[in-house]
């Protein structure tokens, strides 16, 4: 019976441990088959045996017979009668962790959910799962591959560590005995992180302590120089918590951390500001062996050069991430240093006949990995293939990190956000593509204006807002269009770099029947940020109606390589069907018109599409069906509606005629 089967626990943190029902499972003096265990346990899928022996043996005699031998002990160590754990599909290794405790996975899984989600018992029991460092005291010689990964694994778990400690303290009542307990692992767990000694300071001036304190202090700046390390901003936070007892009664202040002064360097000295957008440090990439230069620092820069011109979020220069990593300091330690919301890391890796890269992308407050892939090529081009991927990794961190700021800003009090959240607040409600939606994300692109007059972004949304209300004739398209292409001359007075701002002008200038103009700003997007997908997809749109169809495949291929889970995806896969059409493709242009309507947040207008498309290929049944349904949000709707929506030259105008007359909208 399931109940009777022993339970397995796996240990990873603090020295590799097994244990059946609370006994431990005894394996071989191997170093080598605790790092195969602990590689296997954290692999998130099934492990090619070449790779296995490139990672750990440096080319013995037999390494595959070795690899063998450790897989025969952890059957006998893992598998029961009834049970394989060690699994060996074709030519790779996996592990079957069902019903198993692993220590090192749940805290994962905790991080990818939240760990700032979590309560205190659930951080309580994840804080006793910290028994030391990820395979403490295990060290392999002669093996940089293994080495490189197992340092990377602890770095990570530390920064987990943190982000526990400090949940757990922020969950308690300032002055208490535990919120003390916490601060105090924090601080010894990350001895230079300034807002863990902030903490504690803070909490020592809530008890009353101030020569606890000033004591405290001291010793950290003699820590801090002793690492040549900056220590005013935090003499001056502490001179800040000083300043505030001072003018205020004590019990007057609110407990927790969420009250702590900003640490944030100015020229002269310390003081508390308002975050205008997210920040990102893109860390040097590394090759795998340990090393850097050449192709991972060249790929490092264009990364970071490429996200700059998205001006997306503000990204920090190549000058000071290289001197930071310079330092060995880790990617979660150097994002604190920075002061940045995001870190991004990866690891550059050249093979015969392959490329591999992998990123991660860390949120630095709660060390949870947002974002994490591998892209594997063959380096045929090498240059061309290193530009593909840093495609996709610019744009995946794009809209990463806009999906959390979005999902971020949905869980703040309207009346408690900045320019850079009502913004993104604005954003959650543009993409619902409902008129009553169009209308909250107007007015939160409004709030963050008239937070932040120079906010070239929210002008463009503003403008997008504008555009749907006239495209989908939710209002006098007159009138919205004239306030889409104001919104948008705004956006570029107030940032004419900003490939946003070009692109609310040619949406704007499409509306007024402006088609080259449309195309010339929304080249210039383009030309500005060659990895901006809403630029390439506008270009689709323009010339899918009246321009060529052709390279409206390309755009419209393109926009969705960049971003293949983009909330517009729907209008892409639309404009290559409209385009198909055109090349008298009727049947393609089905097809793709029906993945555009299966889409969860298509509008009407996409429903619409498919219909046409459908009654052009001879799918009568299906077309009729999505032409049932347009009536539901646009009643009496007919096929001069459709065509009005759209500027189609006269050839494409009549072929989507013929389909409409073969359901029934002409």
């Amino acid at each position: 019976m399931e109940a009777d089967r022993p339970i397995l626990s796996l240990r990873l943190l603090g020295p590799l441990e097994i244990l059946r029902d609370g006994v431990p499972v005894a394996l071989p003096a191997s170093r080598k088959l605790r790092a195969l265990l602990a590689y296997l346990v954290l692999a998130p899928h099934a492990v090619g045996r070449g790779r296995l022996c490139e990672l750990l043996w440096d080319v013995p005699n037999d390494p595959r017979g070795e690899l063998r031998w450790c897989l025969s002990k952890l059957r006998a160590a893992l598998d029961t009668p009834d049970r394989r754990r060690v699994i060996t599909p074709g030519d790779t290794v996996a592990l079957d962790l069902e019903g198993c405790h692993v220590d090192a996975l749940e805290i994962s899984h905790a991080a990818a959910q939240g760990i700032a989600t979590l309560d205190v018992e659930r951080l309580q029991a994840l804080a006793g799962l910290f028994a030391g460092d990820l395979l403490d005291g295990l060290e392999l010689e002669r093996s940089p591959l293994f080495d490189g990964w197992l340092v990377a694994q602890r770095r990570r778990f530390h920064a987990y560590h943190a982000a526990v400690l400090e949940q757990l303290a922020a969950n308690h009542p300032a002055g208490s005995p535990e919120m003390s307990t916490h601060l105090d692992k924090w601080v010894e767990l990350e001895p230079f992180d300034t807002r863990a000694h902030l903490a504690l300071l803070s909490n020592l001036a809530e008890r009353g302590a101030i020569g606890a304190a000033e004591e405290h202090l001291a010793s950290a700046a003699r820590l801090f120089q002793s690492e040549e390390l900056d220590f005013a901003p935090l003499r001056a936070a502490w001179q800040a918590i000083r300043h505030q007892q001072s003018s205020s009664p004590l019990k007057s202040q609110p407990a927790g951390l969420s009250t702590l002064p900003q640490l944030v360097v100015t020229a002269d000295d310390v003081a508390t500001v308002e975050p205008s957008q997210a920040s990102l440090a893109v860390m040097p990439f590394v090759e795998e062996s340990g090393g850097r230069g050449g192709l991972a620092d060249g790929f490092t820069h264009d990364i970071i050069t490429r996200l700059a011109k998205l001006r997306d979020f503000f990204v920090i220069a190549r000058g000071s991430v290289f001197a930071l990593a310079e330092k060995a300091i880790a990617p979660e330690e150097a994002g604190r240093k920075l002061g940045v919301d995001y870190v991004a890391t990866g690891t550059v890796r050249s093979l015969t006949g392959r490329l591999i890269v992998s990123v991660e992308l860390v949120e630095v407050r709660t060390a949870r990995i947002v974002w994490a892939e591998t892209f594997e090529r063959r380096p045929d081009d090498l240059f061309a293939v290193l530009d593909d991927i840093g495609d996709s990794i610019v744009s995946s961190i794009s809209a990463e990190i806009e999906t959390v700021e979005r999902n971020r800003a949905m869980l703040k009090a309207p009346n408690s956000l900045n320019a850079w959240e009502a913004y993104h607040r604005g954003l959650w409600h543009m993409y619902r593509f409902t008129q009553a939606e169009n209308e909250q994300a107007r007015h939160f692109f409004d709030k963050a204006l008239q937070l932040d007059p120079t906010f070239a972004r929210a002008y463009a949304g503003l403008s997008f807002t504008h555009w749907q209300n006239a495209f989908q004739r939710w209002g006098d398209r007159d009138r919205e269009s004239a306030l889409a292409y104001e919104s948008a001359g705004h956006s570029l007075l107030v940032d004419d770099h900003n490939p946003a701002a070009h692109w609310a002008m040619g949406r704007a200038l499409w509306l007024r029947g402006e088609q080259d103009g449309s195309l010339s700003e929304l080249e210039r997007a383009v030309d500005l940020s060659p990895n901006f997908a809403l630029g390439h997809y506008a270009l689709s749109f323009v010339h899918s109606q009246s321009g060529d169809p052709q390279a409206a495949i390309s755009s419209s291929d393109h926009s969705r390589h960049l971003s293949p889970f983009d909330p517009l995806l729907f209008g892409m896969l639309g404009s290559r069907a409209m385009s198909h059409v055109r090349l008298g493709q009727f049947e393609e242009a089905a097809e793709w018109a029906l993945k555009a309507a299966a889409r969860p947040n298509a509008h009407t207008i996409i429903l619409a599409i498919a219909a046409h498309c459908l009654a052009l290929a001879g799918r009568l049944e299906e077309a009729r069906g999505f032409a049932a349904a347009i009536p539901r949000t646009l009643p009496d709707y007919r096929a001069d509606d459709f065509i009005g929506t759209f500027r189609f030259d006269p050839d494409a105008e009549a072929l989507f005629r013929q389909g409409a007359r073969r359901i029934g909208l002409s």
